[in-house]
């Protein structure tokens, strides 16, 4: 969303505080402020960021992984969606000239399936393919759970029991520059941190908790992880 808007919806959703059929969890989650930077470290603009191509990034922690994604054609510009607790929260759409950027967790809200150095068994699909029924999903090898990320990461198929977390970006139209700034949804983190602390503390020593502040370079997938399992 444009930093007005952005604004605007934050705002909102605070006055929305004392509603009973929305708790604290559904509204937004604000991290600090991270602006997204290329290899060279320059700001990421968005008119460069690729169409349907996976790029990662670390938000809100350093260990863990979002996609950003240039869907080529505007997203969803409103979705209800509600957590795996039935707690309901508006996504708001994607972000830049086209509103076309997204950016969601890239933690699988069913088993916890993320991109590793090494592997990535979930990535954003443009085309169909064996086990996979619809075009321009996030799908998960792990059992195939996938979203639509043109829809808030809404579940389309498989086990999930909730949408993807969303990561709230901040679009600068002056500069068209990119920051992340919270979360929206379902949070895997807590359980994503006990599952993998013993890889995680290989992989990160003591950071993989520490926030992203300042700063979050963006890297293509294939650069990041050695192997993509495509299913």
């Amino acid at each position: 969303m444009q930093r007005r808007d952005f604004i605007k919806f934050c705002a909102a959703s605070a006055a929305a505080a004392g509603a009973p059929a929305v708790s604290a969890d559904a509204r937004p989650h604000l991290y600090q402020r991270a602006k997204l930077v290329g290899a060279d470290g320059a700001p990421l603009r968005a008119r460069d960021v690729p169409a349907n191509r996976n790029l990662i990034f670390h938000y809100p922690y350093a260990a863990t992984p979002c996609f950003l994604l240039n869907l080529g054609r505007p997203a969803q510009a409103a979705a209800q969606l509600k957590t795996v607790d039935d707690k309901p929260y508006a996504w708001r759409g994607g972000v830049g000239a086209q509103r076309s950027i997204v950016a969601y967790s890239a933690i699988c809200a069913h088993k916890l399936s993320y991109p590793t150095r090494d592997i990535s068994f979930i990535s954003f699909r443009a085309e169909k393919s064996v086990g996979n029924r619809f075009a321009r999903v996030i799908h998960c090898c792990s059992e195939h759970s996938q979203y639509d990320p043109a829809d808030g990461g809404r579940v389309l198929a498989g086990p999930a029991p909730q949408p993807l977390a969303a990561i709230l970006l901040e679009h600068d139209a002056a500069s068209d520059e990119l920051a992340a700034v919270g979360t929206l949804g379902g949070e895997m983190f807590e359980e994503f941190f006990v599952k993998y602390a013993f890889r995680l503390q290989l992989e990160n020593g003591d950071a993989a908790r520490h926030a992203v502040n300042g700063v979050s370079p963006v890297t293509p997938l294939e650069r990041y992880c050695k192997q993509q399992v495509k299913c």
